[in-house]
């Protein structure tokens, strides 16, 4: 999984895997969903990302399993 800021376009991109795009679906006018063949989410983009959500405070976290 891959996740980039694109500062010159203000537009967030998470990239869960490589699989070929089949399907690209809008969720509305900032959030872009990229679908495979099987209707798996492959990436999904949020343009205008500053105002839809905070990036200047990203984290993540895993948990082990018990």
């Amino acid at each position: 999984m891959q996740i980039k800021y694109f500062q010159d376009t203000d537009t967030l991109l998470f990239n869960f895997n490589n699989n070929k795009i089949f399907e690209t679906k809008n969720i509305n006018d900032n959030i872009l969903v990229e679908l495979d063949g099987n209707g798996n989410v492959v990436s999904m983009s949020f343009e205008h990302a500053k105002s839809v959500a905070d990036i200047n405070d990203f984290s993540y976290q895993q948990f082990a399993t018990a």
